[in-house]
């Protein structure tokens, strides 16, 4: 059986380095807010591109902990509104929604599966504060486009890079920079941005844990308080907040990993353009190149979707769907019922993901396109 992803094989290549770590800390005897997780926070901040880089218990607390810090710092009430793609996760709502602002949904384009940028300025009303992209799959979900729409309507824009680690897309310099453009990585592109190392992620951790990454002091420095009981110094609290801390074995295993992730990063790219540029069928819809990826998730979509995934298991290779039911058609949401997004449940009604990660074999890959080929 080809598994859509073990774990074990994934991390198998950094054991020695993992472990050596986890003894640094048990040696030090510090668990949280330590040295490890200091070095982390810094080397990933660098590796993204921005100032301040902040550790937080997981993606979706990191996400939550950046809305409310807009909200501390008045740039957001009650009832404001956010736009995200219609079919993101679910927690990239979630965090809106706990925040007492409000998700406007916002339709994919079918070919890059990413927020459709020709759809946004419709969605803008006096409410609308910020806009959340979802660089799903680990695509970029960044376009100039969604740029510039932010600066002219003066909206923050959130990114939600929980499955995008080191993701790139080249920025053109506003006229005021000069002429030309520059390369950065998801993460960097906005006012702030989410980082999930849920273990499954391209930078996957041995449990959870998240990050907040920006350049806005004043941010990092309220979502640093708000993580840790909303206080800056004990037992001193400011702010009402919440216990949402990176631990430091987690830090020192991220750290490790990191040194790794373009490396990994580009295994993925080899077997996902084996994928693009191998499999034929006219029954199965596969994701265009035009936007750099980190294939954090490979997706195909198949009219026959359930046909496919069983035909794929009866044949020997596990698949996955991400995400069988669209967020506006969960219950925890049943007020969103009426609402008509087509092109939102057409992905998740036949969205198929196959495996795609640093532990396929060429061989495998190959097994898994002359399948797809075969699906009649």
């Amino acid at each position: 059986m080809i598994k859509y992803l073990e774990l074990k094989w994934v991390n198998t290549p950094y054991e020695e380095d993992m472990r050596q770590a986890i003894d640094d800390v048990l040696q030090k005897g510090w668990y949280l807010k330590g040295e490890a997780t200091r070095r982390f926070e810094e080397h990933y901040a660098a590796y993204i591109g921005t100032k301040y880089c902040v550790g937080c218990a997981n993606g979706l607390d990191a996400l939550t902990l950046i809305l409310r810090a807009y909200k501390e710092m008045g740039v957001m009430q009650e009832g404001d509104e956010v736009i995200v793609p219609a079919n993101t996760y679910i927690a990239s709502i979630l965090s809106i929604t706990e925040n007492g602002l409000k998700p406007v949904l916002v339709e994919p384009d079918i070919h890059t599966l990413q927020i459709d940028d020709t759809l946004i300025e419709q969605a803008i009303t006096s409410r609308t504060k910020a806009m959340m992209i979802v660089h799903l799959y680990g695509r970029c979900a960044y376009t100039e486009r969604i740029g510039e729409i932010c600066r002219q309507h003066n909206l923050k824009l959130i990114e939600d890079n929980a499955q995008a680690h080191g993701c790139k897309a080249y920025l053109k310099l506003l006229p005021s920079e000069g002429a030309g453009g520059r390369l950065m990585r998801t993460g960097s592109l906005g006012d702030a941005a989410g980082h999930s190392f849920y273990p499954a992620k391209n930078l996957g951790a041995l449990g959870d844990a998240g990050a907040i990454t920006t350049n806005d002091a004043e941010l990092a420095t309220i979502v640093s308080a708000l993580g840790n009981y909303g206080s800056q110094q004990k037992y001193v609290h400011d702010y009402i907040g919440c216990n949402s801390r990176i631990d430091e074995i987690q830090a020192a295993i991220l750290d490790v990993k990191l040194k790794y992730l373009d490396e990994a990063n580009q295994r993925r790219k080899e077997i996902a353009s084996l994928y693009i540029n191998k499999v034929n069928n006219p029954l199965i819809l596969i994701p265009q190149s035009d936007r750099d990826s980190v294939w954090h998730i490979f997706p195909i979509l198949c009219e026959r979707r359930d046909e496919l995934q069983a035909y794929l298991k009866a044949n020997g290779v596990e698949t996955q769907i991400h995400y069988p039911i669209p967020p506006h058609q969960q219950k925890c949401y049943s007020t969103w019922g009426q609402l008509l997004l087509p092109v939102t449940e057409r992905i998740h009604r036949e969205e198929l993901s196959i495996p795609c990660h640093p532990a396929i074999t060429k061989e495998e890959a190959d097994k898994i396109i002359r399948l797809l080929n075969s699906f009649i």
